[in-house]
């Protein structure tokens, strides 16, 4: 497969995992956002993508249950043991622990059994099982992140900002990680600035601006309703102010609260 080829998996009657209804959320007076409604279904990617400012990091942390809402709701379908894997712009582990140690202390908070060979080969650290967490490069920290949040294995994966500063390598590295954690039927909810990983990896693109979801769609659906050609030129329309883009199902337009 050529790594420049987007490639999209087939969301069609896929059971919904995330649903997300009406969501608000205020810190003091400042509302961040208002009526945030969205569903992903399962083994599917959906990138939310906005302005710096926009509520991004909110409604991640909304979905993963660390903030609680004004309004509104967040159901995620069933999971024994944990509901959300939950990844932070800057994840943060013991120093003294190896990457082994990492995930076997994540896997001894959860209920089941935890594979963590398996887990660490998913994201490409097997080799480094044994390297203590102090001695990781800013990639490897990243992909260690990304292995606790499937500990437990989640209904889903909620990713803020995961190759946030990286080089180009590591930025592609973690794309195909994401590629790979959905094609094996993960549920992937991630935050990004990276628009070239968004059009290569979204199944669904959520376009967020001043707390508001204005728009939902396929990459080729936010492009052919902006009458844009890439997804960097939508936005730069949607964030404009310009009217609200709905081109699926399941985007509910509504005020800021």
């Amino acid at each position: 497969m050529n790594s420049n080829t987007p490639t999209h998996r087939d969301t069609e009657a896929k059971e919904t995992i995330l649903d997300v209804e009406g969501l608000s959320h205020s810190f003091g007076d400042l509302d961040v956002l208002g009526d945030i409604t969205f569903d992903v279904g399962a083994g599917t990617v959906a990138c939310l993508i906005g302005p710096n400012g926009s509520g991004k990091t909110t409604l991640l942390r909304l979905v993963a249950g660390l903030l609680e809402p004004d309004a509104g709701t967040v159901s995620v379908a069933g999971s024994d043991d944990r509901s959300v894997g939950y990844l932070a712009q800057q994840p943060a582990f013991r120093p003294q622990f190896t990457v082994r140690e990492t995930i076997e202390f994540y896997g001894s908070l959860v209920d089941s059994d935890v594979d963590t060979d398996r887990v660490l080969k998913r994201v490409g650290l097997g080799a480094v099982a044994d390297r203590r967490v102090d001695a990781l490069s800013g990639g490897m920290m990243r992909l260690l992140g990304i292995a606790q949040t499937t500990v437990g294995t989640p209904s889903a994966l909620v990713l803020d900002e995961p190759s946030s500063g990286l080089d180009p390598t590591m930025t592609r590295h973690i794309t195909e990680i994401i590629e790979g954690l959905a094609a094996d039927g993960e549920t992937v909810l991630l935050a990004t600035h990276d628009l070239r990983s968004v059009e290569r990896v979204a199944d669904t693109v959520l376009i967020v601006d001043r707390g508001e979801l204005v728009a939902t769609g396929t990459p080729d659906e936010i492009r052919t309703e902006t009458d844009t050609e890439t997804l960097e030129d939508a936005l730069e329309t949607l964030s404009r102010g310009g009217e609200t883009v709905g081109v699926s199902a399941g985007l509910h337009g509504g005020e800021k609260a």
